[in-house]
This record gives C-alpha cells, structure tokens and sequence, in this order.
C-alpha cells in the first residue's frame, strides 16, 4: 500500500515538472498563468471543502478536525514567513517578482524549500486517503494534479525571467516530485495503524497547510494579473473539481 502511495504521489508531483518543462520551452503569457493559476485555486479549495475536511470530521470529529487545520495553517505560515526573509515571497510568482541570486544571496535554495514546503502537505493527504482500502482518493489525486501545473508553470517562468538556470529549475521541481513520493509513502506507512482521530488531525492539519498556501501563494499572482477576473476563472475550478467528486 505504502508503495502505491509513493507513486500516486509521485504521479500528482510529476504535473510540476510538466508545468516548468512548458514555462521553460514556451513564452506564456503572465495573464494566461494567471488564469491557470486561479483555476488551480478554485480546484484546491474544492477538494480541501467536499473532502479533506469532510473525511477528516467524518472519522475523527470536529475537535480533531479543527485543531489540526489551526495547526496545518499556523505551521505553514510560520515556516512561510522564515523562507520569506530569505527571498521566497514571490516563489510563485511568473514575472519579475522573484529575488534573484544577485539581488538576495541564499534566495534559490529558500525558493527551493518554499517548493518543497508548498508540495509535501498534499502529498501526504494522497498516501492518507490510500488507509481506507478504497484505493487512492481520486478526487484529491485530481485537484492536486491539476493545481500543479500552473505552480509549476508560474513559478518556473520567474525562476528562467529572474536568470536561474535549466539545471537549477528542472533539478527543483524534479526533486519535488520525487520528494512527494516518498511523502506519500510515508503518510501511508506511518500512520497504518493510527487511529481515526490521530489521521484525522494529520489529514486536517495538511487541509489547513494547504489552505494557507492557496491563499498566501497562488492567490496574488492570479490576482495580479486577471484582476476581476479571478472569482469566476476560480469557480470554475471549484465547479470542475466539485463535479469530479459527486462522479
């Protein structure tokens, strides 16, 4: 089971790369990234609302449900705020925001673990959703799927604008996707014989990690640049994600 985690996590983290491999080859437009990026947004938020936090209260109640989404948000805000005085704010971002090496020493490995930081939550929830002998969560596989290919695709255009180099770029989301196999092995290998209520904590506590970053990250760089247009390019996100649950 433990092996099917790592590589349906494998699978959702290879989007990234795909995502990077396109930013990298061709000049997409920052509105069309954008647009992307807000429908990623809407798609994430759906499956955190019709399942992970569902799932979560379902199997171990509100208490555990909330105190592990206060914990997933405050965790990652926390981490979040230390890699941005490092130069990770705008790691998303698919114009000139990002801190290149020269302007912020240290900001690539910082924009690297911010990468890492964003990607190991839904990784997790893939290998938790894996414990219920129902096979993996398809609707959870899908939104992060489909969320990571505008990351990838944003955050790889500021990396190649701001002067990183092929080998940094590719070797970044790479390395995510491979790090969000092992996290997914391990989410399910860990917490096998946890109870209800620990994997409860765990897979809200991730919802609200996830959560965070939707709205700390890939939120403004969709703002920035569709501007009225970001409510309805993220319902239909949400709408898309939302039909894949109920089928």
């Amino acid at each position: 089971m433990w092996v099917e985690a790592g590589l349906w996590g494998s699978v959702a983290g290879s989007t990234l790369v795909l995502g990077a491999a396109v930013a990298w080859m061709v000049p997409v437009p920052r509105r069309v990234v954008a647009a992307v990026m807000a429908f990623g947004s809407g798609v994430l938020i759906s499956a955190l609302a019709f399942d992970l936090v569902e799932e979560a209260e379902a199997g171990g109640g509100l208490a555990a449900t909330v105190i592990g989404l206060g914990l997933g948000a405050t965790a990652y805000v926390g981490a979040n705020v230390v890699l941005d005085r490092r130069g990770a704010r705008h790691r998303k971002r698919s114009g000139d925001e990002q801190a290149s090496e020269d302007e912020q020493p240290g900001s690539g490995a910082a924009i690297a673990v911010g990468a890492l930081l964003d990607g190991i939550p839904e990784s997790v929830v893939l290998g938790l959703s894996l414990l219920g002998g129902g096979g993996v969560g398809v609707p959870v596989l899908a939104a992060i799927a489909i969320s990571n290919l505008p990351e990838g695709l944003s955050s790889a255009a500021g990396m190649k604008r701001n002067g990183r180099t092929a080998r940094y770029v590719f070797g970044v989301w790479i390395g995510i996707a491979v790090a969000s196999g092992i996290a997914g092995a391990l989410g399910c290998l860990l917490l096998q014989d946890a109870s209800p209520e620990a994997i409860a904590v765990i897979t809200a506590l991730a919802g609200g990690a996830i959560l965070a970053m939707v709205i700390d990250t890939m939120i403004p760089e969709a703002v920035d640049e569709t501007h009225l247009y970001t409510g309805l390019v993220a319902t239909l996100g949400f709408v898309a994600a939302f039909a894949i649950h109920r089928a």
